[in-house]
């Protein structure tokens, strides 16, 4: 079989595997990927000790919804490692921004992004496991 033909075949079956991703949850995902990495950006200009980690969680987030939206060559294994990653990425940055958010309205608000992405995160991966 010649690499083209195989290429097609992948393709096929792991957009076959990631049609089945409710579709629901994914918007969800893709919304709070995007409003997380709007606030860790605006919250990485506020020259606190939580920048570096608000840069990484924006580029983050930004990754997850740009993978998210094109799908060709993703599979749900790695779809799912991706969430991983980006979960782990808004809890880092949440915990970061949490030590300040008691006075500064940016870093709650960025903490609070974060959590919500997690949470939209964790809800499409899990949704994975069980298709």
């Amino acid at each position: 079989m010649d690499a083209m033909r195989m290429m097609q075949e992948n393709d096929s079956a792991t957009m076959s595997a990631m049609a089945e991703i409710d579709q629901d949850l994914l918007q969800a995902c893709l919304d709070a990927c995007a409003a997380c990495e709007q606030a860790c950006t605006v919250c990485s200009t506020m020259e606190m000790s939580c920048a570096p980690a608000c840069m990484n969680c924006a580029d983050m987030c930004h990754t997850m919804m740009r993978s998210l939206l094109r799908m060709q060559g993703m599979t749900p294994t790695t779809a799912m490692a991706m969430l991983d990653a980006c979960i782990a990425m808004c809890r880092s940055c949440m915990d970061e921004c949490a030590a300040h958010a008691d006075h500064s309205a940016v870093c709650a608000m960025c903490a609070e992004s974060c959590r919500a992405c997690m949470d939209a995160c964790m809800a499409l991966r899990e949704s994975m496991q069980t298709a």
